[in-house]
């Protein structure tokens, strides 16, 4: 009996912790494992936030590359494909409103 309510209860307590790892968004997890000093969970899942409003999903998958290598943001930055392009204009309106948004 003792082991079972034991149980329940750390369950209880495991859940809120796990859902809110399991629903982290793509560039929420970048910024985690990113090495940059100022990311902090906290800032790192405010970013997210604006991320969801301001990108859709496979705009924030190409984004997170951005993170491990940003040499490929120069390189979209710097391309001249109408794509590229589109796709920069969001991501550079999506950092702004990060910055105003989160203060980071």
């Amino acid at each position: 009996m003792k082991k079972s309510i034991l149980w329940a209860v750390s369950l209880a307590v495991a859940l809120p912790v796990l859902s809110s790892i399991a629903s982290a968004g793509p560039i929420e997890n970048a910024c985690n494992r990113s090495e940059r000093k100022a990311a902090n969970r906290q800032l790192c899942a405010c970013i997210q936030q604006v991320a969801d409003m301001t990108l859709r999903g496979s705009d924030q998958r190409r984004a997170v590359a951005f993170f491990k290598d940003p040499e490929k943001a120069h390189k979209v930055w710097m391309s001249k494909n109408d794509n590229d392009d589109a796709f920069w204009d969001r991501y550079k309106a999506f950092g702004a409103q990060a910055q105003a948004y989160c203060g980071g």
